[in-house]
């Protein structure tokens, strides 16, 4: 029953990403091709459908949803609180738990510790970057097991539920697929982006970077270090010292961020050799994956170059410009929405 629910990256390719979801169906591809990534496994699509049967979830989801038919933003938030608590009222049930166990207990075997440091993150069968709930430094277990439940919940928040409602898919479910990965001890982390993701211009590269872990980066919440590499020759057309005033690091069971100092925010987060290495590896996903890439890396600590440089995620890169007209509404609905405005342009 563990393979039903969970499977190594490397039993995964592409075209799992129905039963994985991208995130983790792309991981299991680039450990074909023999790229550095953190060992770790999928949690599967069926598994997220079974815990939600299993546990009465689904029925429990329905009735509220008869009742509640939510329209406004105020509706919305109110649907996300309650449905949220539906699913995190419920225990993991006792197979699926023995599962993610099972193989949590070979990873940390493979990777000679008795309890080792993992992410969950979310693996939709479509993208869908930054909406879902991502736990790093998760230790154990029962934390493991924890997180999972909370990454699967995140399904339900007001912006996905509002998103779901203006493309017209159901409110009641969005499976997918959780990716459960090794984290690394990163002194310095980002993105390649192989094309310019606003131009869409094929001929450079966009490397953004920070000290520390990548999620200050994709995360939007410090300016970062920016590279501008020739695609063809990985010569550094252009750099841009980002202030880079806080980063995120480690703490004892979870992250933190901290204020950067002097040292840090005033000193490029990458070499020059270490970006053009980076470039290289997002040369090689985009030539595997036959499209433009953005890519999530981290340069571990105490290792040389390039044996330094891992990846954490590939997906398809999406090009500003060639978004439709109802992805870029959509697009800037949930970005109100994040910002704290609402749908009329006032605050919430």
């Amino acid at each position: 029953m563990s393979g039903k629910w969970a499977l190594w990256f490397e039993e995964l390719g592409q075209e799992d990403r129905e039963l994985v979801g991208r995130k983790c169906a792309n991981l299991g591809e680039m450990v074909k091709i023999g790229l550095r990534v953190p060992p770790g496994f999928a949690i599967s699509v069926e598994a997220y459908k079974d815990f939600m049967s299993m546990t009465g979830v689904v029925k429990e989801i329905g009735k509220y949803l008869a009742k509640s038919k939510p329209k406004d933003l105020k509706q919305f938030k109110q649907a996300s609180a309650n449905i949220s608590q539906i699913v995190l009222s419920k225990a993991m049930p006792e197979k699926l738990e023995e599962a993610i166990a099972s193989r949590y207990s070979e990873l940390s075997r493979r990777c000679h510790t008795d309890e080792v440091a993992v992410s969950t993150r979310s693996a939709g069968t479509v993208s869908h970057p930054g909406q879902y709930e991502t736990h790093l430094n998760v230790v154990g277990k029962s934390a493991l097991v924890d997180k999972i439940r909370q990454v699967w919940a995140s399904t339900f928040n007001p912006r996905s539920l509002i998103l779901r409602s203006r493309k017209k898919m159901p409110l009641a479910s969005d499976p997918i697929g959780v990716a459960v990965q090794k984290m690394v001890k990163a002194r310095a982390a980002g993105v390649i982006f192989t094309a310019d993701p606003n131009t869409g211009d094929d001929t450079r590269m966009i490397i953004e970077g920070n000290w520390g872990l990548g999620e200050s980066v994709v995360g939007g919440k410090s300016t970062p270090d920016i590279f501008i590499l020739d695609k063809k020759s990985l010569k550094i057309l252009e750099k841009k010292l980002g202030p880079k005033s806080r980063y995120v690091t480690f703490k004892k069971g979870g992250v933190m961020e901290k204020k950067a100092p002097p040292e840090k925010s005033g000193k490029f987060c990458l070499s020059d050799e270490e970006a053009r290495e980076i470039g290289r590896f997002g040369k090689v996903l985009e030539k595997h994956f036959g499209v433009p890439q953005d890519v999530e890396w981290a340069v571990e600590e105490a290792k040389p170059l390039p044996e330094s440089i891992i990846l954490l995620q590939t997906r398809d890169e999406v090009i500003a410009q060639n978004k439709t007209p109802v992805d870029q509404v959509v697009d800037l609905m949930l970005d109100r929405f994040s910002r704290g405005v609402g749908f009329d342009g006032g605050k919430m």
